[in-house]
């Protein structure tokens, strides 16, 4: 069984900033989202489908349910907290082309500028269909429409430019483990229905037994944000700006 937690790679390259201006991201996260937790709601049910082995379509089928999960999962969200929602554009591809423009690496990527999330199937996918670990790449991407829509994105990017290099390293992985965090808050509500083929409990330490990524950071720390959003349940518990270092490297 391959568990790889690179599913979701990111397309973007925007600011990845130190401790300090960190504070100023977390100023612009939303105060409405924060409160809004899971337990108040019914758990959301969504419809998604068997994965075959082998088929490119069954895939591209299964991407698209998980889409509609986590737009509806989202947009409910911002609806609860008097927020304005707007869907990504998804492409799904086994090729190179969307509507990002040239996909050349694996994966799951988010397009800030485009508001788009392309997902690109590759081979080992095809041989390989693990459920949770293809689910992921979309919850993980969502993330980062969320943090697109609530302005997160933008503060990193406006502070990425004085940065120095070891400051941006620490912001990418402040950004990418707000982004498992908020995945583990859409799976507070959703997991019953994805029906991942796995355990919570042994897929966190799935995640935490990964590789470790320059981009992402610990691999162990990502399994604490994914844990922590779905344990709590609400964006509130996912203010990676201002955690202590060793939470974040």
């Amino acid at each position: 069984m391959r568990i790889s937690l690179l599913a979701a790679t990111v397309c973007f390259v925007a600011g990845l900033i130190s401790s300090a201006p960190a504070n100023a991201a977390a100023g612009v996260a939303q105060p409405g989202l924060t409160s809004v937790m899971s337990d108040d709601e019914p758990r959301h049910k969504c419809d998604i489908p068997a994965i075959r082995q082998g088929s490119a379509n069954s895939l591209k089928s299964f991407h698209r349910a998980m889409a509609d999960c986590a737009d509806r999962f989202w947009a409910a969200r911002f609806a609860a907290a008097g927020l304005r929602y707007t869907s990504p554009e998804v492409t799904v591809t086994t090729g190179t082309d969307s509507v990002c423009g040239k996909i050349n690496s694996n994966g799951a990527h988010y397009c800030p500028e485009q508001r788009a999330i392309a997902i690109r199937i590759m081979k080992h996918d095809l041989r390989d269909p693990f459920r949770m670990n293809i689910a992921h790449s979309v919850a993980h991407e969502w993330g980062h429409h969320v943090q697109q829509l609530i302005g997160v994105l933008d503060a990193q990017n406006a502070l990425y430019w004085p940065a120095s290099d070891d400051a941006r390293k620490l912001l990418s992985h402040r950004l990418e483990m707000q982004a498992e965090c908020f995945a583990g808050v859409f799976y507070s509500a959703t997991l019953e229905s994805i029906k991942p083929g796995i355990d919570w409990d042994e897929w966190i330490e799935a995640v935490r037994m990964a590789d470790e990524s320059d981009i992402h950071g610990k691999p162990g720390n990502l399994a604490f944000w994914q844990d922590r959003g779905y344990r709590g349940g609400a964006t509130g518990f996912c203010n990676t700006w201002s955690a202590r270092k060793s939470r974040i490297t």
